[in-house]
C-alpha cells in the first residue's frame, strides 16, 4: 500500500463508514499451493468501541478448508477507482496516476457453532434489510434457518491490523485537485463521479 501520510484519512469513523459502504469484500487466506479468496457480504460495526466484522460462508469449499488450517486472513474492502491523466496537472509532462480507495484488514477468522452461525446470518441480513422488511431475519421461518446452518458456517474476524489508502490526489495543489474533479465529473461514470465526490469533500 502507498503508506504516505497525505493518502491517509485521520477520521477513523470515515474509514469505518467506507467499509460499511463497500461491505461486499474479498476474504483471502493461504491454501496448499496458492492463496484462496472468496467474496462475501459482511456486517461491519463498532461494538463497545471495538470493530466487529461478521459473515458466513459455505462449508467444505476450498477457502473454508484453507481457513480451518490457517486462520490468518486478510479482508479487502475495495471502493471506487479511476485513471487520472497528467494532462490535468499544471505540468502535464509528468506521470499520470490512478486514484482509488481501499481498506485492508488483517486478523484471525473464528468460525462459530450453529448458534453463532444463526447470529451471523441475522447480523448480515439485518445489516442490509430494514427492521420491518418481510425479508428481515425475524421473518425467516426457523425451519429454513435450521436447514441452512447445516451447509454454511458463521464467522467473525478478530482484527489484528487495519490499514487504508484513500489516494485522492492530495499531493497536488488545490487548483490541480479542483481541475481533476471537474474533468472526472465530465466523464460521468460511477467510478469517476465517486472519486470526484470524495476529492471535492476534502477540498472545502
Amino acid at each position: 500500500m502507498y503508506k504516505f501520510s497525505y493518502f491517509q484519512e485521520p477520521d477513523k469513523n470515515k474509514v469505518i463508514e467506507f467499509m460499511q459502504a463497500n461491505s461486499f469484500a474479498l476474504l483471502t487466506g493461504m491454501g496448499e499451493d496458492y492463496p484462496v479468496v472468496t467474496q462475501v457480504p459482511l456486517s461491519v460495526n463498532i461494538i463497545n468501541g471495538n470493530l466487529e466484522i461478521k459473515g458466513h460462508l459455505m462449508k467444505n469449499t476450498d477457502h473454508h478448508k484453507a481457513f480451518l488450517k490457517n486462520n490468518r486472513v486478510m479482508v479487502v474492502f475495495a471502493g471506487p477507482h479511476c485513471y487520472v491523466s497528467a494532462r490535468w496537472y499544471d505540468d502535464p509532462q509528468t506521470a499520470s496516476t490512478w486514484n482509488y480507495m481501499t481498506v485492508q484488514v488483517k486478523g484471525k477468522i473464528i468460525f462459530t457453532d450453529e448458534v453463532g452461525t444463526k447470529e451471523a446470518i441475522e447480523a448480515v441480513t439485518n445489516y442490509y434489510e430494514e427492521p420491518e422488511s418481510p425479508a428481515a431475519y425475524k421473518n425467516i421461518p426457523e425451519e429454513y434457518t435450521n436447514r441452512l446452518v447445516k451447509a454454511i458456517t458463521g464467522f467473525y474476524i478478530k482484527v489484528d491490523n487495519m490499514d487504508h489508502v484513500f489516494k485522492l490526489s492530495q499531493n497536488k495543489t488545490a487548483d490541480e485537485q479542483q481541475k481533476i474533479v471537474d474533468e472526472l465529473m465530465k466523464q460521468g461514470d460511477y467510478h469517476t463521479v465517486a472519486i470526484a465526490a470524495a476529492m471535492k469533500s476534502r477540498l472545502a
